[in-house]
Parts: structure tokens; C-alpha cells; sequence
């Protein structure tokens, strides 16, 4: 299986789609994007929602990647860790090593559920006070 990546940059830093499988074929090209992408100085978030699996290969990868990032003072983020690639990344203590962006995404998401919400209140209390008003 190949690996395909994608590579978009906002103003927060730059992400990284990956589709396919990281192992021993994929993982020096996956290495050979990365680290220039570390080296940059900005956030990097990689999404690994499309990632079917993670050889020790890959995962020697995302090591390295960690490494320079450390060194480099980027924070870098997995977003998508499938259960299966978690569950590896979970038993080698791979997971420790970088910022889980799922809790991010849920907490963003939360919040902006919670501020829809207090705006559909305030949008009825005062569609409510103007026909008291009448």
C-alpha cells in the first residue's frame, strides 16, 4: 500500500494529511516531508484519520519527527489516531509523545455548541421580551 500526503498551511501553522499505510516502504518519504516541515519553526499538525497502519518503521518515524520538534521547540499534534494505530502507539508509549489534538477538537467543538446555544437563548428571551412588549 502507498502513502499519500497533503499538505496545507494557514496562519497557525501548517497540517499534514496522510492517507495509506506508514511502514518500511512509506516512512522515509513520510520522514523526507516532515522534517522540513519541522524545521520551519511552526506548529505542525499531522492527521492521521486516513492512516490504516503503523509499522515500527512508521512509528521510528514519528519518533525522529518528535526528536526535531523537541529540539526545534514546534509542538507538534496527531489529529485521527485510529483505534488500531492508538492502541500500538499506546503499547510502545508512542502516544506520550505528542499533543492528542482529538481532546482539542472536542473541546473546540464543545465550546462552540455551548455558544450556539447561549445565543439561541438570548435570541428567545428577546424575541419573548418584545412580544411582551406589545
Amino acid at each position: 500500500m502507498t502513502l499519500n500526503v497533503k499538505e496545507r498551511r494557514n496562519k497557525t501553522g501548517t497540517v499534514l494529511v496522510a492517507t495509506g499505510e506508514i511502514n518500511s516502504e512509506t516512512s522515509g518519504s513520510l520522514l523526507q516531508t516532515l522534517l522540513p516541515l519541522v524545521r520551519e519553526g511552526r506548529p505542525l499538525r499531522i492527521d492521521l484519520t486516513a492512516v490504516t497502519y503503523v509499522s515500527s518503521a512508521g512509528l521510528r518515524t514519528l519518533l525522529v519527527v518528535y526528536r526535531e520538534a523537541q529540539h526545534a521547540g514546534v509542538a507538534v499534534t496527531l489529529y485521527g489516531v485510529s483505534e488500531e494505530v492508538r492502541f500500538v502507539m499506546s503499547a510502545t508509549g508512542f502516544l506520550d509523545f505528542f499533543s492528542a489534538g482529538e481532546a482539542e477538537a472536542a473541546a473546540a467543538k464543545a465550546t462552540a455548541s455551548a455558544a450556539t446555544r447561549a445565543a439561541a437563548t438570548a435570541a428567545t428571551k428577546a424575541a419573548a421580551t418584545a412580544r411582551a412588549a406589545r
